[in-house]
């Protein structure tokens, strides 16, 4: 995906690029309200990061052999944290920004759903981003999955090891199925 939104002759670029902001913004944030940034904050920090990196053309420049992108991103974004506490200065936003729709307002709802632990900011990250990844990664199986016989949602429970799962050799019964073809 990275690749795909710095290749600018791709024709499905900017989409590449929603996606990627979509799925690294909450991660992202939850960092930075955990470093004891308030919402607006939060969000500004957020929005800089995705910014710069849009301006600089670093995601042109983007090479698999040289790290993981998500390891890049959480390093810029606590040096743009420092630079922020630093400078206490705020860039104005705009100016030839690619605009797209966040819905800013479940973030903070998002946020306050986040249980109170003594988890480091970078834990709060990687945890987000492996919570986010997995869902990304559900939804795509269920969208292979829907022309199949056997209905996905009675599935998923083993995937994701969900507590309350009925038992293997029931959910077989249940769904006709012998236990080798489930």
């Amino acid at each position: 995906m990275v690749l795909r939104v710095g290749d600018s002759r791709s024709p499905d670029a900017a989409q590449a690029l929603e996606q990627l902001c979509r799925a690294y913004w909450f991660p992202l944030n939850a960092f930075a309200r955990r470093e004891g940034c308030g919402p607006e904050d939060a969000q500004h920090l957020t929005h800089e990061v995705f910014s710069r990196l849009l301006e600089k053309d670093y995601l042109q420049t983007a090479d698999p052999n040289r790290g993981r992108f998500c390891s890049f991103l959480l390093a810029s974004f606590k040096n743009r944290m420092a630079n922020e506490r630093r400078d206490a200065a705020r860039l104005k936003r705009g100016g030839g920004a690619t605009v797209f729709s966040l819905d800013a307002w479940s973030l903070e709802e998002r946020y306050v759903l986040e249980p109170a632990h003594e988890l480091t900011p970078d834990r709060v990250f990687e945890r987000q981003w492996a919570d986010t990844l997995l869902a990304r990664t559900l939804g795509r199986l269920e969208a292979e999955y829907a022309d199949r016989a056997l209905p996905f949602e009675d599935l998923k429970g083993f995937l994701v090891g969900a507590k309350g799962s009925a038992p293997f050799a029931e959910v077989a019964a249940r769904l006709g199925v012998g236990e080798g073809a489930l």
